[in-house]
């Protein structure tokens, strides 16, 4: 099961996912454990450009190249996927982007 797939209102098996109170290097390395399926978490590119795309508009310059070089490597459908995934996040105020 995918990370947005868990929908930020559903509690998860141990899987890490974002919370309000994590900095854009600390998204950052998230999604860099699910780009490379460490850390307890899935390889799992739609979340991972979910997560460095929280990460980017949190200030992560990391997140933005990464997110860039996995848009390269995915699908339209996947990245269209991991950017309402993103949004639900922000809706749910799982993630604040305020400073």
């Amino acid at each position: 099961m995918n990370a947005q797939e868990t929908a930020p209102q559903v509690e998860t098996q141990g899987l890490p996912l974002p919370t309000a109170d994590m900095s854009g290097d600390d998204l950052f390395r998230l999604g860099m454990m699910y780009s490379s399926g460490q850390g307890g978490c899935p390889m799992d590119r739609v979340s991972a450009h979910m997560i460095f795309n929280l990460a980017a508009m949190k200030g992560s310059i990391e997140a933005r190249v990464y997110r860039r070089e996995m848009s390269q490597e995915m699908e339209q459908d996947e990245i269209a996927e991991a950017q309402k995934a993103a949004r639900r996040w922000i809706d749910a105020g799982v993630v604040s982007l305020a400073a």
